[in-house]
């Protein structure tokens, strides 16, 4: 049984101008509690906790913290109250170092602090250099040193959004034994995730978000996958999605390939060889920090070559320049949309056609209105992207439909290949629906897909063939019933079965 209430939010309603984003929020959070909030890009889930953080001001309702209502509404106050997010987009000091970034605020002796912290370090068993500069980490390493801020806080009421989107296996199981930890201390966690095996995992209770509303809670335990998943998606979701699958294509993999790397070196990753073929979606699986995104940016004109080719419709396309890459056919969506795929102050049409400048018909450096307004639109109604408007800015969007623009974006070219370097990062449930039905339509269509991601349930989902890389090399090739994730993930840490690799 859960213990004391933490938190307890009655009747909470915010509208910004004519948009009613929440619409009568009621949730409570006790002792020792990990609720699961899912839902919806849109839903309202960010704004419910910028309220909850003191950073937005509720129009109506009542905020109580421990039975005391809450009358003052900044983010001190909240922090005082115990209450703590650890944020999905890392917010980072860049210039600082990584000790500097977490202790920053305290004023606790330089001694104290260290010590706390690297105790707190063992405990979640993480290893990171504490005089290393921010911008030198990677997103995952960036998510951690957020997550050590919240812990170092103590708080009893923490906030995790998205907290494993970015981390590798063995880092989600020392979060998932720190979040039982401070679960058995009392503490009560908000703990938002579009992973809907980590609720079961993790949780205790879930609540589902739809459209400024919690229309259902209760105990885990009450719920299955997929009641979860009917309480997310529209109604037209799953036909859409079956219709499409009803009539994929077949690979036919006698042709002649799209895109071929032969012994393929850089920063990173040595000696890749693969093939991908015409309409075929080749996975490509691994941990973060195995190369995968250092061959995709190396490809894509961002990084040196150090040796081998690669090769695009029979065209040696090595080492050129990410503008010619992209005019012979390939281009590339980005993991990190914040820092490489988006013009946050520009509006969803510039984002969306950006990628076609020089490009006829929208001519070289002024676009034609019509067709820039014609192509922003269609990603907007394939994609579900919510805006007020394509003249909407980018940066004003959620997580998720930022995702979309830029995925939208690099479709606009009509690309022979492209690579998707986790996609679905920050997705909900609805919107990687989307997403997948836009991938298929994409194969059916004739064009080719590299696919990279974490998530082994989306290799699977996705891949018509899957090769692993284990260490900045590819250790395995999957066909067929082969392609599950234990073989996958195995083969990720690189503990492989007797398989034949190339094509």
């Amino acid at each position: 049984m859960s213990g004391k209430a933490l938190l307890n939010i009655k009747d909470v309603y915010k509208s910004f101008g004519i948009n009613e984003v929440l619409k009568g929020i009621s949730l409570d959070l006790n002792e020792g509690e990990v609720l699961a909030l899912i839902g919806g890009n849109g839903a309202g889930k960010s704004t419910l906790m910028k309220i909850i953080m003191g950073i937005y001001q509720h129009d109506r309702g009542e905020i109580f913290v421990r039975g005391e209502k809450v009358t003052s509404n900044k983010t001190s106050a909240a922090l005082a109250n115990g209450i703590y997010m650890v944020p999905q987009e890392p917010m980072l000091f860049p210039n600082m170092t990584v000790k500097e970034n977490i202790v920053i605020g305290f004023n606790k002796k330089n001694s104290e602090l260290h010590k706390e912290l690297t105790d707190l370090m063992k405990e979640v068993g993480w290893n990171l250099d504490l005089s290393r500069k921010a911008s030198s980490l990677s997103i995952a390493e960036q998510q951690m040193v957020e997550i050590l801020r919240g812990l170092l806080r103590h708080a009893q009421i923490l906030i995790l959004d998205e907290p494993t989107s970015a981390l590798t296996f063995d880092e989600v199981q020392s979060l998932f034994k720190s979040v039982n930890e401070l679960k058995a201390k009392g503490i009560g966690i908000i703990y938002i995730t579009h992973r809907l095996a980590e609720v079961f995992e993790i949780a205790t209770d879930v609540a589902i978000m739809r459209d400024g509303k919690i229309p259902l809670r209760g105990e885990v335990s009450e719920f299955t996958r997929e009641a979860l998943v009917r309480g997310l998606l529209p109604p037209d979701a799953q036909d859409k999605e079956n219709d499409i699958r009803e009539n994929l294509k077949e690979v036919d993999y006698s042709a002649k390939p799209v895109f071929e790397l032969q012994n393929f070196s850089g920063y990173g990753f040595t000696d890749i060889s693969l093939k991908v073929y015409p309409g075929e979606i080749l996975g490509l699986a691994g941990v973060i920090g195995a190369g995968r995104t250092e061959l995709a940016t190396t490809v894509f004109g961002k990084d040196k070559v150090l040796g081998g080719k690669a090769i695009l419709e029979g065209k040696d396309i090595t080492g050129l320049s990410t503008k010619k890459v992209m005019e012979a056919g390939l281009n590339y969506v980005p993991e990190d949309r914040h820092y490489h795929g988006l013009f946050k102050l520009s509006d969803v049409a510039a984002n969306t056609t950006s990628a076609m400048l020089g490009e006829k018909p929208m001519g070289n450096f002024l676009l034609n209105r019509k067709e820039e307004y014609r192509m922003t639109q269609k990603y907007i109604d394939d994609f579900r992207i919510k805006v007020t408007g394509q003249d909407q800015a980018v940066g004003s969007l959620s997580g998720g439909n930022q995702q979309k623009v830029v995925i939208g974006r690099s479709l606009s070219t009509s690309p022979k290949l492209v690579i998707l370097d986790e996609p679905t990062r920050g997705i909900d449930a609805a919107a990687r629906g989307d997403v997948y039905a836009i991938i298929h339509q994409l194969r059916n269509q004739g064009v080719s897909v590299l696919l990279i991601s974490s998530d082994m349930e989306e290799i699977v989902e996705l891949s018509d063939r899957v090769m692993t890389v284990c260490q900045g090399r590819i250790n395995g090739e999957f066909k067929g019933e082969d392609i599950n994730q234990d073989n996958l993930m195995a083969a990720s840490f690189g503990i492989t079965k007797d398989t034949e690799v190339g094509a």
